[in-house]
């Protein structure tokens, strides 16, 4: 399976695909392709280190727009104000059974700690936002919001966590969820249809706030 990370270069791209290089072929993203390139080639590095020569998959940098045409699966790594613009230049490019995942978190810090801004500022969700540009909506979900960047990478651990996942198409869900439980210690949890992502969106900023007055750190959510 191809997978795009759009806007890879960050810490979580770098999780994703130190995650995935495994088993799947993962496109790395950036706005230039130098960069996204420099990027995968250390991710690599970093994945021979760690998995010898165990590895099935491949990790190569492609700029943001020109991997999704690659992709199988194509992962938002991008700020909520971007969405709008590099979702209407992804939807040219991508494929038609192309599966679009949101892990876009709208938040703002105030002087009180991090708000959710559709509560706020009475915006949308980042999933709905991203459902309106990359239709059909059937083919978006939302994951991974609550998950820890720092643990996502440190691939010599598990990350003993779940990640509520939210979609229209119990297919596309099913996929996603095979996707997620490959990242060892990670477990999927359907929450339901998108109309309920803000559900799962909301939690990122209650836990950072929670983590910043209870001195925790890279806080995440497991169901008992």
């Amino acid at each position: 399976m191809n997978i795009g990370i759009v806007g890879g270069t960050g810490g979580m791209g770098e999780g994703f695909a130190l995650r995935w290089c495994v088993k799947h072929d993962v496109i790395v993203g950036s706005r230039e392709a130098k960069k996204a390139q420099e990027a995968a080639a250390n991710y690599a590095n970093a994945a021979k280190q760690a998995y010898g020569s165990s590895i099935a998959g491949s990790i190569t940098g492609d700029d943001n727009i020109s991997l999704a045409k690659n992709s199988d699966v194509l992962i938002l790594s991008i700020p909520y104000e971007f969405i709008d613009d590099m979702c209407s230049k992804l939807a040219a490019r991508a494929k038609s059974d192309c599966i679009v995942v949101s892990p876009i978190v709208p938040m703002t810090r105030t002087d009180i700690g991090f708000v959710y801004i559709p509560i706020e500022h009475g915006k949308k969700p980042a999933a709905e936002l991203v459902a309106e540009k990359m239709a059909p909506r059937s083919r978006v979900v939302s994951a991974f919001h609550t998950i820890s960047e720092a643990k996502l990478k440190n691939v010599g651990a598990g990350l003993d966590a779940d990640t509520f996942i939210c979609g229209d198409d119990a297919n596309v869900v099913a996929k996603l969820s095979e996707l997620v439980s490959e990242i060892q210690g990670l477990r999927p949890i359907y929450l339901g249809p998108l109309s309920l992502t803000y559900q799962a969106e909301v939690l990122t900023p209650m836990l950072l706030n929670a983590a910043k007055h209870n001195k925790m750190k890279h806080p995440g959510v497991k169901l008992t």
